[in-house]
């Protein structure tokens, strides 16, 4: 085990409260219906392939678009589709959505196969044909990826095992569980893509799924397993690149301007699966945790799943839950609805009570330079939150703020409890819209 010395600028340290860390993932069973968003991924949504009254198997197209940066979406279940229209998606929006009534038979679609990958062209297409998307929480399509510009060369494929964030368990369970899934899809990307090291960052509070994989990897000198130290944000895509490899991502750049192409495990664990299999991405584990779970556990989930569904898989709640979250209580979107559905990238659902989920006044900044301390990505989150509240918009991009992961260490460690993450996120949708105008 090589332990990395480098450690990236700024970063808090938080509680791991890794309640369900050795509790065996469970699979749900399939609920009555599932709506399946037509917006999974980075990217423009896709148009739905299905209208109503149409009957669909397990793993049958219903959802495609022509944009390069988008993912197939496919059925998790069997059954009709009763609605295709707008509905409340988990970031509050309206999204167009299929709902279907399952009919509880979970026939597989007649077009799943195992596809056939001998080349980087053929590993390409499989991939986007599987709808995978990045399910560490960004959703960037995963075929993108695998295709970078001809001039990006290519040294390091890194997969991100780190789980920094308090509460979320499921890439510790997929290390544990599927540990040869992941060394396969390693070594399918380092073939098809001819990539000569891969190095795998697992923070140092995951013995146990260190020590698994470095056994499983042991007989391929192309694969390393990294000791991290235990730090949010370690599993951030810049700052795990540069925890390992020493590289830094410029602003406004990628990994592969540096050379590097980075998955989660559970994403690199599918790719070995489907190709095995052929069959789409339609489920996901979610941990579910939190004060107000009756029965903390990681769950297996159709996606399209009801987060309600899924709290009640799980004993329901001890008291009314104050604040629902989709995702960890850094990084997480707090839920308006337990309607709203499990997607390609939830990996987890938490509910807490007001103790824990309230947010205490905001008070004025007192400058004590915590947030820039804090940051990651050496940015000024106090000046940023200043220039937002102000709605000077147009001068935001001089303090790099599209450079902000959201990460949140800055809000973690303000004494005055600014919400400089909520300002920013607003400042960047400006920043966003200035440039459409412009």
């Amino acid at each position: 085990m090589l332990l990395i010395n480098k450690l990236f600028a700024g970063g808090v340290a938080v509680p791991h409260r890794k309640n369900t860390a050795e509790m065996e993932t469970v699979v749900m069973d399939t609920p009555s219906k599932v709506i399946i968003p037509m917006a999974q991924h980075s990217g423009p949504p896709c148009r739905p392939t299905v209208k109503k009254g149409d009957i669909v198997k397990v793993g049958q197209l219903i959802g495609d678009s022509d944009a390069y940066i988008s993912a197939p979406i496919h059925s998790s279940v069997s059954g009709i589709v009763k609605r295709v229209e707008p509905m409340l998606y988990a970031s509050g929006h309206l999204v167009i959505s299929v709902e279907i009534e399952a009919d509880n038979k979970q026939e597989l679609s007649e077009d799943i196969k195992a596809p056939s990958v001998n080349n980087r062209e053929q590993f390409i297409e499989a991939i986007r044909g599987s709808g995978l998307v990045g399910l560490g929480g960004a959703g960037f399509p995963s075929h993108v990826k695998l295709n970078p510009p001809k001039d990006k060369k290519i040294d390091y494929l890194i997969i991100n095992g780190a789980e920094c964030e308090p509460y979320i368990t499921s890439d510790y369970r997929e290390c544990i569980e599927f540990a040869p899934y992941i060394i396969k899809g390693i070594q399918l990307v380092l073939d098809m893509l001819e990539i000569p090291r891969a190095i795998i960052g697992i923070e140092d509070n995951k013995p146990k799924a260190i020590s698994l994989l470095k056994e499983k990897s042991k007989n391929d000198s192309r694969i390393s397993v990294y000791s991290l130290r235990s730090r949010y944000p370690q599993g951030a895509e810049k700052t795990l690149i540069y925890t390992v490899t020493g590289r830094k991502v410029p602003p406004g750049k990628l990994p592969a301007d540096v050379g590097c192409l980075v998955f989660n495990v559970n994403s690199i664990s599918f790719m070995a699966k489907y190709v095995e299999t052929g069959i789409p991405l339609i489920k996901k584990r979610v941990t579910v945790d939190g004060p107000v779970v009756r029965e903390p556990k990681n769950v297996e989930v159709l996606i399209g799943t009801s987060i309600g569904d899924v709290f009640e898989f799980s004993g329901g709640f001890l008291s009314k839950p104050y604040k629902v979250l989709m995702g960890g209580p850094m990084m997480g979107i707090a839920q308006y609805s337990l309607e709203t559905s499990v997607i390609k990238n939830t990996n987890a659902i938490l509910a807490f009570d007001k103790n824990e989920g309230d947010l205490p006044p905001e008070t004025p900044c007192i400058r004590c330079g915590r947030c820039v301390a804090a940051c990651p990505m050496n940015l000024l989150p106090h000046e940023i939150n200043r220039f937002v509240m102000a709605g000077r918009y147009n001068e935001l991009d001089k303090f790099h703020i599209l450079d902000c992961i959201e990460c949140g260490s800055c809000s973690y460690v303000c004494p005055a409890k600014r919400h400089l993450v909520q300002s920013i996120r607003l400042g960047k949708d400006a920043v966003r819209r200035n440039a459409k105008k412009a």
